[in-house]
């Protein structure tokens, strides 16, 4: 398939090689023309991913109308709280046919809406043509073509299965699912957990208390998801606790990086000069808090990584609050 990815980022330019690696024929679309000069070139992207080589048929371009108009595929790749001001730009060059596959893990702070819900909205085209790709995909092993696993969601079996087939290679097993709104809560949710996680660690916290964060951040998004009508298995499988633990887990992570640095520092300001490319997590912790409080959720977690990057509290205070919450039933079985 001719697939355009909008977006020369760490997970665009990781998306693209990966959709060469597949047998497609891929064009990467940035704004910047020394990174786009620097992949037709040099087969490189210093600023995204240092020190890795792309495939010699990955071809760059700064002009959107080409980007979109010779596609067959749409990949978005671009920061989720950009989406909407990008789309309306761009909205009268998008062919009405062509599907358009979401890889970005967020809520919309003005709106509470998830990314496929802005898509919709904004293009005004069937939620059948929407897709999305998510799971525990840290861009610098991916790059590396290190063994992974993902999930292409849509309301349509038919796009999810042939998104699947446009990312499948050696290395990246793609599986398929229906369940758009459960893939797209958990994505965006685990970036708060990551935060939570990260600044238990830069606080000096072992072990113990990262389960106790990623358990029960885990049973937040799960409840979360439930009322909005996600289906429980999704929060259990890659689009879930996949990418919950992935991101949780590594260093690599921008989220459990920018958290570590806010835990070991107390300052946001400090935590923003450490990691200084897009943490979604940060914007989106009020966007996620927000649509909780809308359905009746507790997220304590959340909520407390909300009131930290809003300079509201300090990390330890949100890990003494934490741990004053009278606890009950482990599990809600009703």
């Amino acid at each position: 398939m001719k697939i355009s990815v909008l977006g020369t980022g760490q997970w665009g330019t990781a998306l693209a090689q990966i959709l060469c690696d597949a047998g497609n024929e891929v064009l990467i679309w940035g704004r910047n023309s020394n990174v786009v000069d620097e992949i037709n070139s040099r087969h490189t992207n210093t600023t995204s991913l240092p020190g890795v080589v792309l495939p010699q048929n990955l071809k760059a371009t700064d002009d959107i109308s080409e980007a979109l108009q010779q596609a067959q595929m749409l990949v978005l790749a671009v920061p989720a709280q950009s989406l909407r001001e990008n789309l309306q730009k761009w909205k009268s060059l998008f062919k009405k046919d062509t599907p358009i596959v979401s890889s970005l893990k967020g809520i919309e702070v003005s709106t509470q809406l998830r990314m496929t819900e802005v898509i919709q909205q904004v293009l005004e085209i069937p939620e059948e043509k929407l897709a999305i790709i998510t799971g525990p995909n840290l861009a610098r092993e991916v790059v590396l073509r290190q063994p992974a696993g993902a999930v292409a969601a849509s309301v349509s079996q038919e796009l999810s299965e042939l998104v699947a087939q446009a990312f499948n290679t050696s290395y990246f097993r793609v599986y398929t699912s229906n369940d758009v709104i459960g893939c797209e809560l958990a994505g965006a949710a685990k970036n708060v957990i990551a935060l939570a996680v990260g600044m238990s660690i830069g606080m000096g916290f072992g072990e113990n208390t990262q389960s106790l964060v990623i358990t029960r951040g885990l049973n937040e998004v799960t409840r979360l998801g439930m009322a909005r009508g996600a289906m429980p298995l999704t929060f259990v499988g890659l689009a879930g606790v996949g990418d919950l633990l992935a991101t949780c887990g590594s260093p690599l992570s921008r989220n459990r990086s920018f958290g570590e640095a806010l835990g070991r520092t107390g300052s946001m300001q400090s935590a923003r000069a450490d990691v200084s490319s897009t943490v979604e997590g940060v914007s989106t912790a009020k966007a996620v808090v927000d649509l909780a409080h809308l359905v009746g959720v507790e997220a304590p977690i959340m909520e407390a990584v909300y009131e930290v990057v809003s300079n509201n509290i300090t990390p330890e205070q949100a890990i003494r609050s934490l741990m004053q919450i009278q606890t009950g039933a482990e599990i809600d079985h009703e």
